[in-house]
């Protein structure tokens, strides 16, 4: 039986979710591509570091994390996340460290060094797709390793993957969607009758809204998620700062209201579509008509069209995730690699 080994850098939701689901499959893993799944090294901000060449104790490693909130201080690692990177037993680096949405660092360095030790890499981080896509891409293909981050976009849901597995040959020519939540959340509490304040106020104690929701509610998030999009699918090179950006901090109960008596809603939308042979994307607030399939996407659920050169308009929806959600999209390529290597 073969191994792959895993080191992770992040280890909060997200991470203690896809270790979860390892524990959940690693005998069906087994059973069906002939691997073993070892987690040999984990590095926190503050939670302290672990590393154990055969294997860490996953379950102890999340119980640890859940009771005490950091890991048991007498298995603790003296090595550094980037002594980690540079230095540990590893055949895969996942990588989930929180994003920097303006620079995407320090997850671009993190990918760029596993690759010069030609180290496969998972990715949850949309900051290294929004703005080091191509480099990081043509250096992994240059190393003969796999770039992986389907979780980038909308968790677990496929999208990439989709693309790739599924529209062989097939141009995209454009996409719009819902990619959001917190905004998507705001503006139906608003059409609920809230206003804006009372909106995130409610969005904060549910648990949907960040402390600081501006990143947001002015559409840097779903910038950077557009710049993912065209530089994957639509084979470009920008940043989110090429994105024409508009958030919904404007919008008003009354605008509100005033879609509603013309039949139409209001959703913050990224698009993105080719003029002169360049691919061009745009973030803002955009009145929908409520017959519209977007309209019906409420709370913090998603949607994304695609627009193709021969199979028309595919759209992929995502109900209310939870982090279980995210959890799998890293298990699902982590899955593809298995198939690929």
């Amino acid at each position: 039986m073969k191994t792959l080994k895993i080191a992770m850098i992040g280890f909060g939701n997200a991470g203690r979710a896809f270790a979860k689901i390892i524990l959940k499959k690693q005998e069906e893993i087994k059973k069906i591509f002939d691997y073993e799944i070892k987690v040999t090294a984990i590095a926190t901000a503050t939670r302290g570091n672990l590393v154990n060449r055969d294997g860490i104790d996953l379950k102890k490693a999340i119980e640890d994390i859940d009771s005490n909130g950091r890991f048991d201080y007498k298995s603790c690692s003296s090595l550094s996340g980037e002594d980690i990177i540079k230095t540990a037993d590893y055949d895969v680096l996942v990588e989930i460290t929180p994003l920097n949405i303006f620079t995407g660092q320090p997850a671009i360095d993190n990918i760029r060094a596993a690759f010069n030790r030609k180290k496969h890499v998972i990715t949850a981080n949309k900051g290294p797709i929004a703005w080091a896509y191509r480099e990081l891409k043509n250096y992994a293909d240059k190393q003969g390793v796999k770039f992986l981050h389907e979780t980038t976009v909308m968790d677990g849901t496929p999208v990439f993957n989709l693309v790739e597995e599924t529209l062989p040959m097939c141009k995209i020519e454009g996409f719009r969607g819902i990619l959001n939540t917190t905004t998507n959340f705001v503006l139906e509490e608003m059409a609920n009758g809230k206003n804006f304040e009372q909106a995130i106020v409610e969005g904060k104690q549910r648990g949907f809204v960040e402390a600081d929701p501006s990143l947001d509610i002015e559409g840097f998030d779903a910038a950077a998620k557009t710049a993912a999009l065209i530089n994957v699918l639509m084979n470009e090179n920008i940043t989110p700062l090429d994105i024409k950006r508009e958030g919904i901090q404007n919008i008003t109960r009354e605008d509100i209201i005033k879609a509603s008596e013309n039949g139409r809603v209001i959703k913050l939308i990224c698009k993105a579509h080719y003029k002169d042979n360049k691919a061009y994307g745009e973030v803002k607030p955009v009145l929908i008509d409520k017959n519209d399939i977007f309209a019906g996407v409420k709370g913090t659920s998603s949607i994304l069209s695609i627009k193709t050169e021969l199979m028309g308009e595919v759209t992929v929806i995502e109900n209310d995730p939870e982090i279980e959600q995210t959890g799998y999209g890293l298990f699902s390529d982590l899955i593809r690699l298995i198939r690929k290597i």
